[in-house]
């Protein structure tokens, strides 16, 4: 008991859903989730083994935007067989991945952003339209990787008795590509954070969904210690990491606000010099150049 009341007190602190980083007015309702092993749905292994371990900090000098192997390929072309959707993609995370502020302005009619330089982008955001403004239903204010897994937090009215939020949305959306992007909410329990984004990675893989796992801006664990395991299974399984963390190092603050954990807020005017000091045109940004990356290494050969 005394664990839980812990978790409930400083994830009322840290966690990334709080008013100071959303730009609407949000609600406040946090579920702790203590790590479980709730089986996934049943489903293949995966046919692709770990490969060799990364040095500690040796993310920190990848670049924001990944390459996407032949392991990514391998993945995408076998649920190209089982079905898989090309135009789709999904989001996995907590508050900071919902469409209030998340690439949602993409399927805008009329556009609200404005690509400036980056107009290349256009033809991939035509190409996965629907998808951008689409609410996810593997994304929950306050999600950590153990919630992902649980049943206690899929929709009851969309989700199957039994089904996780992650199986859901799999199934739902039937997308070829994911972008994980969780861990500020795992600040308490990162001893488990390891196993639990392992379970993740080995049920997204063996659904044919190439998995796009991002670093986060924050370092409320300290030590970078959740950032170094998301870098370090992404090189296990030779899948794509966006670094994000890096594309707001040049930033003020970071790109965090002053509590250390939030982006600081801005609209998606990439032309404009004063948005580009904040963090939410950069994570959008970049997560479009990820989405390029990926269309044109896995749809157009």
């Amino acid at each position: 008991m005394k664990r839980l009341l812990l978790i409930i007190i400083v994830l009322t602190g840290l966690t990334a859903c709080t008013e100071k980083a959303i730009p609407v007015t949000p609600t406040r309702t946090l579920v702790p989730v203590a790590p479980t092993r709730t089986p996934l749905p049943a489903a293949t292994a995966s046919p692709l083994p770990p490969t060799p371990t990364l040095a500690p900090d040796a993310w920190m000098g990848h670049p924001v935007i990944p390459v996407f192997s032949d392991t990514a390929r391998i993945i995408y072309e076998r649920g190209l067989e089982m079905g898989r959707d090309p135009r789709h993609f999904s989001k996995v995370g907590d508050c900071e991945s919902t469409t209030g502020w998340y690439l949602a302005e993409f399927d805008g009619d009329p556009p609200t952003y404005r690509l400036g330089e980056y107009a290349y982008l256009q033809t991939t955001i035509d190409y996965y339209a629907g998808s951008f403004m689409r609410e996810s239903l593997a994304v929950r204010r306050g999600a950590n990787t153990s919630s992902l897994l649980t049943t206690l937090w899929a929709d009851p009215v969309q989700c199957k008795d039994g089904e996780s939020m992650l199986a859901c949305e799999y199934r739902i959306h039937n997308p070829s590509i994911v972008f994980i992007a969780v861990g500020s909410n795992d600040v308490v329990i990162v001893d488990s954070f390891e196993d639990q984004m392992r379970r993740i990675l080995e049920y997204t893989i063996s659904e044919g969904i190439v998995p796009v796992l991002s670093t986060k801006a924050d370092n409320a664990e300290g030590g970078h210690r959740i950032n170094s395991i998301i870098a370090r299974l992404a090189y296990e399984y030779n899948i794509p990491l966006w670094n994000f963390w890096l594309a707001v190092q040049p930033l003020p603050n970071h790109g965090l606000s002053p509590d250390g954990v939030h982006l600081t807020f801005a609209g998606n005017l990439f032309d404009n010099p004063a948005n580009m000091e904040d963090a939410w045109p950069w994570r959008n940004l970049t997560a479009l150049q990820t989405l390029d990356a990926a269309r044109k290494a896995l749809v157009m050969p």
